[in-house]
């Protein structure tokens, strides 16, 4: 007589369980986010990362096991949590919301921010004491110095924007719609509603097409604190395009395309999901239908800026990519992992051919029903080859997996993580991670593959779900 009870009662501990992992997960992120160690503590302050990970991990695992009809509700209550705990403490890890807020502040008052770079004196009536201090509070390590006695939070203050029109616009409408001295507060607010937005996103794509506690990869990630709240990185406003995009484009390609065009418009990065985009597509018209919005998108957001500016619109692109050794590769730990099989200068073509390997992989053999999955591998490929030192570029990655259950391209984001902080202490801790990530991807394809029916070989299989994981 007692067994009809024990179900209700063994949901209602999953339930609870997780709802305290959660919790602990935010008291944790709070202390995380408030602690200010890049400079002073990064061995102390990756430790805690690895904490707030491992609890992150905790949680996931323990939400397997609550009941369907109440996971979305409580992965939407602990991804308000996780995106509040970004917003007690001022940027910790990065400067760039500090480009942000000088960019939409220069267009507001009619200027490109495409035809000067913040440290040029035909702007000076633009600055204040918050973006320029002087004096004394020009102490601080992550200032740069653009005068005597004047310094400013931006960071690389003598080269010209580098963000896309997409970009700009999202910059100058958080300045439009801040109140004067809010400062910092107002791009981490709006990172905070785009990541709690994308949580919604992917649980309205999640109950068409999978399982909505997949969304809790993105919700209660740690990164979405730190990288998309607290350091309010625009990549969050390109990420939930990036989801709407690939939602729409299995019954609206145009639609799907276009969104995509305005994704990489904010940030460039999204145009790596064109292959996944592309799933399955045997005909030129269906290409076309994904392809032609988006460039038309990307084209007409990129054409009043072409017409307004004195300056090229790339701005600081080129000198970035040669920064970060993109075109160099013998430069700092670009290519980790392909310098370890082949010599540095085969690294580049490398990286070309693998990328075009997969991408015509995932085109002809992709699911069109779940374009997310071909989108995953090519993204997540793309990192492995090219081994990014910036651990907010795994936003995108991150959202990728919730919407695919793949789980273990996680890794990827520790690594980018490992890279960005540890890399500070430890040298080389970015490859070792990203090494310790491929070597993750491999094992979770290994055990995939055995479990796929074998009737059908040329469909991407539903991913198998992980022990404990109900259907």
């Amino acid at each position: 007589m007692s067994r009809p009870a024990a179900v209700p009662a063994r949901a209602t501990a999953a339930t609870t369980a997780t709802a305290v992992l959660v919790t602990a997960l935010v008291t944790l992120l709070v202390l995380t986010v408030r602690e200010d160690g890049y400079f002073t503590d990064p061995a102390g302050l990756s430790w805690l990362y690895a904490a707030c990970w491992a609890l992150f991990a905790a949680a996931v695992w323990s939400l397997r096991r609550v009941p369907a009809r109440h996971a979305a509700a409580l992965v939407l209550a602990g991804g308000v949590a996780v995106a509040a705990t970004g917003l007690v403490a001022p940027p910790r890890t990065s400067t760039d919301s500090y480009r942000y807020a000088w960019d939409g502040r220069v267009q507001a008052a009619g200027v490109s921010p495409y035809d000067h770079a913040p440290a040029d004196p035909a702007l000076l009536p633009y600055r204040d004491d918050w973006l320029f201090p002087t004096g004394k509070a020009c102490a601080g390590p992550d200032l740069a110095a653009v005068s005597p006695g004047v310094c400013t939070r931006i960071n690389r203050p003598r080269v010209h924007t580098i963000y896309p029109p997409a970009g700009e616009l999202y910059f100058l409408l958080v300045h439009a719609l801040s109140p004067d001295g809010v400062r910092h507060k107002a791009f981490q607010v709006g990172g905070a509603v785009l990541a709690v937005a994308t949580t919604l996103a992917l649980l309205g794509v999640l109950r068409r097409r999978g399982d909505p506690r997949r969304a809790a990869y993105w919700a209660w990630c740690p990164a979405i604190a730190v990288e998309a709240v607290n350091n309010a990185h625009a990549d969050v406003l390109a990420v939930l395009l990036s989801v709407a995009a690939l939602g729409l484009t299995v019954r609206h390609r145009a639609r799907g395309g276009a969104l995509l065009g305005l994704a990489t418009a904010v940030k460039l990065l999204p145009a790596v999901l064109l292959p996944g985009a592309l799933s399955g597509v045997r005909r030129v018209r269906d290409a076309a239908a994904v392809l032609l919005p988006s460039v038309a998108v990307l084209t007409a957001l990129y054409l009043p800026y072409v017409l307004l500016s004195r300056s090229s619109v790339l701005g600081y692109l080129a000198g970035y990519a040669d920064e970060e050794g993109y075109q160099d590769p013998s430069a700092g730990d670009r290519y980790a992992l392909l310098r370890l099989l082949v010599p540095g200068s085969w690294a580049v073509p490398c990286v070309v051919a693998g990328m075009a390997a997969v991408s015509v992989y995932v085109i002809r053999r992709g699911d069109p029903g779940r374009p997310w999955s071909g989108a995953l591998l090519v993204t997540g490929t793309a990192f492995l080859l090219t081994t990014p030192g910036y651990s907010w570029y795994a936003l995108l990655l991150i959202a990728l997996v919730a919407l695919d259950g793949r789980w273990e391209w996680l890794g990827v984001a520790v690594a980018g993580a490992a890279a960005y902080l540890t890399g500070r202490v430890v040298p080389h801790a970015g490859t070792a991670g990203y090494a310790a990530a491929a070597l993750a991807v491999l094992c979770g394809w290994a055990v995939r593959r055995r479990r796929l029916p074998r009737s059908r070989p040329d469909r991407v299989p539903e991913p198998c779900p992980a022990p404990g994981e109900h259907r």
